[in-house]
């Protein structure tokens, strides 16, 4: 009847061939980055401006060895600075039309970001088991952004429910395999130029028109996915708990 879940026939085979092939048409013009833009707003993702690239691996900011060129917020303001506004995003893209954008983290959504390889033998599990899975970036340098709900933003501090896997933009090398980005984090959102000279870049796999997930429902997959990948010890996961 069915293939094997290995085999590249079947239900499984015709997964891995939409993974392979499957990405959303962004267009390179400033209207098809735009439009990009004002739909991850639209679908509840608070943006900012962010540096871009220069020459290879260079940043746009005035940091001598900028250490993330490219990937971090262009104001230390950013987590209130960030919105879903359309006619202020309308008015970044076209001041700063070589600015990346990131979204700010653990207010409306989190961010479970794992390595290439891993996300994209979950994400064809995940599919293949029918559980819904959300908005889905890719960036060319080997990472992949399952964005999800928030885990919440309760009023009381001491509600807060801390994670091991919590990351923040200074402490991601820590986490080589399963990195949560929640509150005070942030990622990249498509269309982002990425450092090199290759022309790297990171897109939509599954785009935000996608209805945001519980990120319990897909953390067991990615978690196994990350222990093939990078080793056990290092993508363990703990579920949230009080402190």
């Amino acid at each position: 009847m069915s293939a094997e879940f290995g085999g590249r026939t079947g239900k499984q085979g015709k997964i891995s061939q939409w993974l392979r092939g499957r990405r959303p048409k962004e267009a390179a013009d400033d209207g098809g980055r735009e439009a990009l833009l004002l739909a991850a707003a639209g679908a509840g993702l608070p943006l900012a401006p962010a540096a871009h690239p220069v020459s290879g691996y260079r940043c746009s900011c005035d940091r001598v060895g900028c250490p993330t060129p490219g990937r971090h917020p262009l104001s230390f303001a950013w987590h209130t600075q960030s919105t879903t506004d359309r006619a202020q995003i309308e008015r970044w893209a076209r001041h700063q039309p070589q600015a990346n954008f990131i979204t700010a983290t653990g207010t409306t959504h989190d961010v479970l970001d794992v390595p290439l390889d891993a996300g994209r033998e979950a994400l064809e599990r995940l599919l293949g088991a029918g559980i819904e899975v959300g908005p889905v970036a890719e960036s060319d340098d080997g990472r992949m952004l399952f964005f999800t709900l928030t885990r919440g933003t309760p009023e009381d501090e001491d509600e807060w429910w801390p994670c091991q896997l919590d990351c923040h933009p200074e402490t991601m090398d820590e986490h080589p395999g399963l990195r949560w980005h929640c509150r005070g984090s942030y990622v990249l959102v498509p269309p982002a130029r990425l450092p090199g000279d290759d022309g790297q870049a990171m897109h939509w796999l599954r785009g935000p028109e996608h209805p945001l997930p519980d990120p319990l429902t897909l953390l067991e997959s990615l978690t196994d996915a990350c222990a093939k990948y990078v080793g056990e010890d290092q993508a363990t996961a703990t579920w949230p708990t009080r402190h």
